[in-house]
């Protein structure tokens, strides 16, 4: 049963669980497009294929909010806001250790190893690097975690995991990036909080949101105009 926190005519926003791929890989898992378009041949009680577009992914250990459009108008339009940085996400990280300084801004130089599917950040730029930029600010801490709200201003592949780590407070349960903390296997302390768009067919601004405290993250939703 998949959790939808918005839908209307052109696109549907869901939450996706850690541990869930949106899209398919080699692995042959089910994916949440997978969920989500058997809920809209249900709902629709549409014979055949349904039509879902991939607007954006989160990487699977991650948890959070995720737009998929249900019509290519819906596909383009909102594929068209994520290149233009006009959807803003926005992501709540718990990491490892005390983070003194409370806001900063980021910048690296980030290098994929498409092999063993890991991201190296530097801080100058290397042959074949991507710029990546993140703002954080601190939200409050448990013991030796930190809870950090996280802006992007550029989208790359495992740029918040990588780029925390690099200043030494990886993201707590990711192995992958140094994390000597432990979580349930498959995920890790990053999570999708924030979701905000102009809608396909009117353009009226949306904030999709998942509230927080210092206790953990609720998957519970708050929707609301901006």
């Amino acid at each position: 049963m998949i959790k939808v926190l918005y839908e209307d005519n052109h696109c549907i926003i869901v939450y996706k669980p850690a541990g869930v791929l949106v899209q398919s890989d080699k692995t042959g898992d089910r994916t949440l497009g997978d969920d989500v378009k058997d809920y809209l041949k249900e709902k629709g009680n549409k014979p055949g294929e349904v039509f879902l577009g991939i607007v954006h992914r989160l990487d699977r250990p991650v948890d959070g909010i995720v737009i998929f459009a249900k019509t290519s108008k819906g596909a383009s339009r909102l594929s068209a806001q994520l290149r233009n940085h006009e959807m803003e996400k926005v992501y709540l990280a718990w990491v490892d250790g005390v983070v003194l300084e409370r806001e900063k801004t980021l910048k690296n130089y980030l290098v994929k190893d498409e092999q063993r599917n890991i991201v190296r950040a530097f801080s100058m730029p290397r042959p074949d690097s991507k710029e990546a930029i993140l703002s954080y600010k601190v939200i409050g801490y448990r013991g030796q975690t930190t809870l950090l709200e996280v802006q992007l201003q550029t989208g790359r592949s495992h740029q918040i995991r990588a780029q925390l780590a690099v200043i030494g407070h990886p993201i707590v349960g990711d192995e992958k990036y140094g994390s000597l903390l432990t979580r349930e296997k498959g995920t890790i302390g990053l999570t999708a909080s924030k979701l905000c768009f102009n809608l396909p067919v009117g353009g009226e601004r949306k904030c999709i949101e998942i509230p927080v405290d210092t206790t953990g993250v609720s998957a519970e939703y708050i929707e609301r105009t901006c």
